[in-house]
């Protein structure tokens, strides 16, 4: 699930610099006025710019919402699962075992009583 919420956050991302990078600035529109290839372009004198400005808002959303996704994802925390591990999720608890008292520490030889030394 993270590598296909990776995946399309890279897509959009791409797909987000490569429209922004097409869309033509605001002083373009004034040679627009004057006729220079208004009737040449595929979307007409406008319809290029709703275009693409609407793909970009919808990359934007596809974006935002990935990332968002991304960041829920990582905060989960998630058992790792291993394929050559049994499953103990289900096993029956352990029973207690037998309590048995300590074995007594043998003494051996009792101190002697150390000399005192004259002062």
């Amino acid at each position: 699930m993270n590598d296909i919420v990776l995946v399309v956050d890279i897509l959009a991302a791409v797909g987000l610099v490569a429209l922004v990078l097409l869309q033509q600035g605001k002083g373009a529109d004034i040679g627009a006025v004057f006729g220079s290839g208004a009737s040449q372009t595929l979307f007409g004198s406008r319809g290029s710019a709703n275009f693409l400005t609407r793909t970009t808002a919808v990359l934007a959303i596809v974006f935002f919402f990935a990332n968002m996704t991304i960041a829920y994802l990582s905060t989960r925390q998630l058992e790792p699962k291993s394929v050559t591990a049994p499953d103990t999720t289900q096993a029956p608890a352990p029973s207690k075992p037998a309590t048995t008292p300590a074995p007594e520490v043998p003494s051996g030889p009792k101190p002697t009583k150390v000399p005192e030394v004259p002062k």
